[in-house]
């Protein structure tokens, strides 16, 4: 069992792990984080997708000890002060999901997206999402709703 320490959606977290725990476990299973989906176990889908560090990863290539000290951001922690972030704002408005399940990872993937890119193209978006799958809705609403995004960032 290793110790480990970070801070999540802006709180210091701690917990014992044993070192095999993926990041994604122990943010579902020990912080009862559930937003964080589970979706492939290969790091195919995207669905587990957080911010650590500033950087979207996928947290089902992470062992929870290898978090250690980091700060992460869950799609819980994405609002701030009662106030949606833009992606999430965008994917509501622009109705880019369905069954929701790769909800959570497309967003936190866009809300990266659009923090480094603040004015994406087409083909940026479709390259910035490559990492994350949907069942549901084939693109085209999604690809509307990160450009939304960038636009409701950029106000």
């Amino acid at each position: 069992m290793a110790k480990i320490e970070l801070t999540v959606n802006g709180k210091k977290c701690s917990g014992e792990v044993e070192d095999r725990v993926l990041l994604a476990n122990f943010l579902r299973d020990t912080l009862n984080l559930t937003g964080t989906h589970v979706g492939c176990d290969t790091s195919q889908c995207g669905a587990c997708t957080v911010h650590v560090d500033g950087r979207a990863i996928k947290s089902c290539t992470l062992l929870a000890v290898q978090a250690d000290g980091a700060d992460v951001v869950t799609i819980e922690g994405l609002a701030k002060n009662g106030k949606l972030h833009p992606a999430q704002a965008a994917f509501t408005e622009c109705h880019a999901l369905q069954c929701g399940f790769c909800t959570p990872g497309m967003i936190m993937t866009t809300a990266a997206l659009i923090k480094d890119t603040p004015n994406p193209t087409d083909e940026e978006i479709v390259h910035g999402l490559e990492g994350n799958l949907c069942r549901c809705t084939g693109y085209i609403n999604i690809v509307k709703a990160v450009k939304r995004a960038a636009e409701l960032q950029g106000k």
